[in-house]
């Protein structure tokens, strides 16, 4: 029994477990994504929905990936231009420190900072041949 799902408007036939991708490449499509930035067209990359280049809207859905989704029968397949992402993301804290500013990471509480430097202190003062010590401080 076959299906009849729309694709931008346009009425197609396909086999029931057919993916969106699988009845795009049928039609001839070989992109029908572009790029947020600069437009660039997408289509199947990998396949196995891993690298999300084959994005679609399915039934006013946005990012759907067209390898993965089976078809059902009545769905209206869009085109998608980009990615349609959330509207604003939650504001990240503002860093603390200006070394913090600088490199763009968190600044470390500097007991933990201390402890890193003790650690490597004692890695660099030990003599080649001298017993490790394990987590329990026991060589």
């Amino acid at each position: 029994m076959a299906l009849t799902v729309y694709v931008d408007g346009e009425r197609h036939r396909a086999l029931p477990g057919q993916t969106v991708a699988a009845l795009l490449l049928a039609t001839g499509r070989r992109s029908w994504r572009t790029t947020r930035l600069g437009g660039r067209p997408r289509g199947v990359f990998c396949g196995i929905g891993v690298c999300y280049d084959c994005l679609v809207v399915v039934n006013g859905l946005p990012d759907v990936r067209a390898c993965r989704r089976e078809l059902r029968d009545g769905d209206r397949v869009e085109t998608q231009r980009g990615a349609r992402l959330p509207a604003e993301e939650e504001p990240r804290p503002a860093p603390r420190t200006e070394r913090a500013k600088r490199t763009g990471r968190p600044e470390l509480p500097d007991r933990v900072e201390r402890m890193g430097r003790a650690e490597q202190t004692e890695r660099t003062h030990s003599a080649p041949g001298d017993p490790v010590p394990d987590a329990d401080g026991v060589a």
